[in-house]
């Protein structure tokens, strides 16, 4: 798409290879061709041919020209913002009904290969908004906007749904569906496909495919999977928690439920991330409930990531995790929480350049996705590229002003920069929002040791000391709490500790800030080894 809006504006003129790069990948390395493949993709859409076009000319050894006719596609759609779908119940605990019908929808949207289609998380920005839908199209720069109600009564639901052509405000289609709840997964693909067909979006294979692939679902267990997905989308250890007992709820009800496995899956690695969950039931289950999912359903995209994300946190299986995730994204290429956790992935590997541009492409596809910027804070962490990272920690704490995890993020910056001070208000704060989670306390001791706070260091080392007799305690932080204080061996005994509980933070080995006083020493070495890092 901003290959196509840099070639428009430039309509008529010649515009470099060169330009284009620059234009559309200022800040990241890629090669020409990816250019020429995104150029090759929009032919496909417009069904230009390359010897003979009529939309997109290609200037040998020089670049491209816009040649096409900028009054006959001025209206046509081909980006697209779903805002929520509106409550009709007058019953706010119906809201998690309509905001997860709502990101269905997008969901349904979005695996349209020619539409590009905002994230839910932008989407939810701008619910209870009073503005015109003109300024919203400028604001996100699309074309289209469907807006509907939702009215759940009993067994039954009713959607309607309208397409407005966002910079005229011109209503073009409008339908209302009413259907059994089992059936909303049929409803769901009834609204995507009359979208689609209304904006003259030509349907490929795939997508046809896509939308037949419906079946009914268990209605209760279609409730409990909703729940799930709105206590998950509040990012909070107690949402998460939430989340887990209805996703579990809904694979009760309907084991056959392959999206629930994967909500399960996800909710338990990031509680193992927490420190929460210990590894075994964290990240262990969480791969055997990816499994599960994608022995149900082998297209789902989003059980290809969590299986990613369980391979190389349990598993230290890089090449395998890898393998996962670029299935994930070849199956939803918009799904940002895969370019997400790859990003993550490829950081911990030293591949920083890989892991920037996966961080930003989720950002692309979910500008106001919180969790992407502090990704891209921690690649830029682990990269040693303090003041980016900072910058990143920022931008998510004004997406999302409660996120414990930016907080210990921007602490772990200002650590590295030894702004102590600084560091322990940033993880003081992550503590109280986390609902004192176990990573954010140990963050704090770990800021204590470095600003030469030791008692109130050791203090936390005891906790975690007494902990340690019923359950695994994050060894890997607590070893940093030692090689904050100086002391190795204590540090080497619990990054022992961590590699034999499967410790999910492990991976960061060879790249963590925090343990480069110990990298000289042969036990360092010998962890890496172990660890298998591809080279």
């Amino acid at each position: 798409m901003q290959v196509l809006v840099c070639l428009v504006q430039h309509a008529g003129e010649p515009v470099s290879k060169e330009e284009l790069m620059r234009t559309v990948w200022p800040d990241t390395f890629v090669t020409d061709d990816v250019l020429t493949r995104s150029v090759s993709e929009l032919r496909r859409v417009f069904e230009d041919d390359a010897k003979d076009s009529r939309v997109i000319q290609t200037i040998p050894k020089r670049g491209y020209r816009f040649i096409g006719s900028l009054a006959a596609s001025s209206g046509l759609i081909r980006s697209l913002l779903v805002l929520p779908l509106e409550n009709l119940s007058g019953d706010p605990e119906q809201e998690y009904f309509a905001d997860g019908l709502t990101e269905e929808l997008i969901t349904k949207l979005a695996r349209i290969i020619a539409l590009r289609v905002l994230s839910r998380t932008t989407a939810m920005h701008y619910k209870g908004v009073r503005k015109p839908l003109p300024e919203i199209a400028r604001e996100l720069q699309v074309d289209g906007i469907v807006e509907g109600t939702v009215l759940r009564s009993g067994e039954r639901v009713r959607i309607s749904a309208q397409l407005i052509h966002a910079p005229t405000d011109t209503h073009l289609w409008a339908e209302s569906y009413d259907r059994e709840l089992r059936d909303v997964l049929a409803l769901q693909s009834e609204v995507a496909r009359a979208i689609a067909s209304e904006i003259q979006v030509k349907l490929t294979p795939l997508d046809h495919a896509r939308f037949g692939e419906v079946h009914p679902v268990v209605p209760e267990a279609y409730e409990a999977y909703l729940k799930g997905r709105y206590h998950w989308n509040r990012r909070s250890k107690e949402g998460f928690g939430k989340a887990r007992e209805y996703y579990q709820q809904a694979i009760t009800k309907d084991p056959a439920f392959a999206a629930a496995y994967s909500g399960l899956a996800d909710c338990l690695s990031v509680l193992t991330f927490w420190g929460v969950v210990p590894p075994d039931e964290g990240f262990g289950k969480t791969k055997r409930l990816a499994l599960q999912a994608l022995e149900l359903d082998p297209s789902l995209a989003e059980a290809h990531a969590s299986l990613a994300f369980a391979t190389v946190h349990y598993d230290y299986d890089f090449l395998a995790a890898e393998r996962e995730f670029e299935r994930s994204i070849e199956l939803n290429p918009r799904y940002a929480t895969a370019h997400h956790w790859f990003g993550w992935c490829l950081a911990a590997m030293g591949r920083y350049e890989e892991g920037y541009t996966e961080l930003k492409r989720a950002i692309r596809l979910d500008p106001h996705f919180s969790n992407a910027h502090f990704g891209l804070g921690f690649v830029s962490w682990y990269a040693r590229r303090y003041d980016l990272a900072i910058e990143e920690f920022e931008k998510a704490l004004e997406l999302d002003p409660d996120a414990p995890h930016s907080y210990w993020g921007l602490g772990s910056t200002y650590l590295c920069k030894s702004l102590h001070e600084r560091a322990i208000a940033a993880a003081r704060r992550a503590v109280k929002l986390s609902q004192e989670a176990p990573i954010a306390i140990a963050f704090l001791g770990e800021a204590y040791a470095a600003a030469g706070q030791s008692d109130e260091a050791y203090k936390i080392l005891e906790q975690f000391r007494e902990l340690s007799k019923q359950r695994s305690v994050m060894p890997y932080f607590v070893g940093r709490i030692y090689a904050a204080l100086g002391k190795k061996d204590e540090a080497f005994h619990w990054l022992e500790t961590a590699y034999q509980e499967r410790d999910a933070w492990m991976v960061f080995l060879k790249t963590d800030p925090r343990l480069d006083n110990l990298r000289p020493d042969p036990r360092f070495q010998d962890l890496l080894r172990r660890m298998n890092f591809p080279p």
